[in-house]
């Protein structure tokens, strides 16, 4: 029985990776210092060995990997707010959990490493959808958004260039905007789930000219990814994980506010510096491996407003 630790794991996207493993017969063990909430379901589970630590304390990062076969890294500070607010915290995480990684698992044997980056690493891409090899890309060091996107470059490099000299398999993914129920109340869905909830009048506010789009990929369809990266992803390869269904903010609140039941007008506000404009992975590289997305934008959508409904987060 293959033995995995996922660091960040009570997480929204890490308790999804933890239930499915169980479901596949490995043996999770779990690191996590419940930054953003606590998963008291994960923590009660007999089957989940739980270690609540700081990813940037190397001691409980080493007694966390011995054992261990592989480590699906995902501790990170997300969410736009700290971006802008704590950049220092971003990439403290962001640099020293990465290194602690690397250096238990050379110590403890481990043999795999599969790192969760970000597509924020290429910024403003050169072609859209955009593939895994285009240039990383920081437009400004002065722009505190750029600590999440600089702590995930400095991680692919670490994992590719130093990671890869010791570990046996070391595969870099990248998420795109992955949703779905219990993903918490910080991002753009379920922002908008709860702005239609309080809506004053008929008219929602959303950053931008509403033509800026982004995919979204429904969190099962994501574990699926992740699941054939395990079994298939090959060593020093980058993945895109994510969906070509590209849709802009101004369809994706329309979209929302239908499922919700509301009919609305949309006003805009500014981006914030540094927000993109377009954003949709090219995918060619993971359906080579068998990968294809089966939830679509309408369906995830309403599942995921069914969820917040249904336990009156909204």
């Amino acid at each position: 029985m293959k033995k995995i630790l996922i660091t960040g794991g009570t997480g929204f996207i890490g308790s999804y990776i933890a239930k499915t493993l169980l479901k596949e017969k490995s043996a999770v063990r779990i690191l996590d210092n419940e930054f953003r909430n606590k998963n008291t379901e994960l923590e009660k589970n007999a089957q989940v060995e739980y270690i609540k630590g700081d990813i940037r304390d190397a001691s409980v990062v080493l007694r966390a990997s011995h054992g261990i076969d592989s480590i699906i890294h995902l501790a990170y500070i997300n969410g736009t707010k700290y971006f802008y607010e704590k950049p220092d915290l971003v990439l403290s995480v962001g640099v020293k959990g990465m290194i602690n990684i690397l250096d238990a698992a050379r110590e403890k044997n481990v043999s795999e490493l599969f790192l969760a980056s970000s597509s924020e690493v290429y910024q403003t891409p050169p072609s859209v959808p955009t593939p895994e090899d285009v240039p990383y890309f920081i437009p400004s060091l002065t722009n505190p958004r750029y600590s999440y996107a600089g702590g995930k470059i400095i991680s692919e490099l670490l994992t590719y260039h130093l990671g890869a000299t010791f570990l046996k398999k070391a595969v870099i993914f990248r998420p795109h905007n992955v949703y779905g129920p219990a993903m918490g109340t910080e991002h753009v869905i379920p922002e908008l789930l709860i702005k239609l909830q309080h809506i004053q009048g008929n008219t929602l506010s959303i950053q931008g000219t509403g033509n800026e789009t982004r995919s979204f990929i429904y969190i099962d369809d994501f574990v699926e990814g992740i699941l054939l990266l395990l079994k298939k992803g090959k060593h020093r390869e980058v993945y895109n994980i994510g969906t070509d269904e590209e849709i802009s903010m101004k369809n994706l609140a329309m979209l929302l506010a239908k499922i919700s039941g509301k009919e609305i007008t949309i006003s805009h506000t500014l981006l914030k510096p540094g927000s993109v404009k377009r954003r949709c992975p090219d995918i060619t590289k993971l359906r080579k491996l068998g990968f294809s997305p089966k939830i679509s934008l309408a369906e995830g959508l309403k599942k995921t407003f069914l969820w917040y409904n249904n336990r009156h987060h909204l």
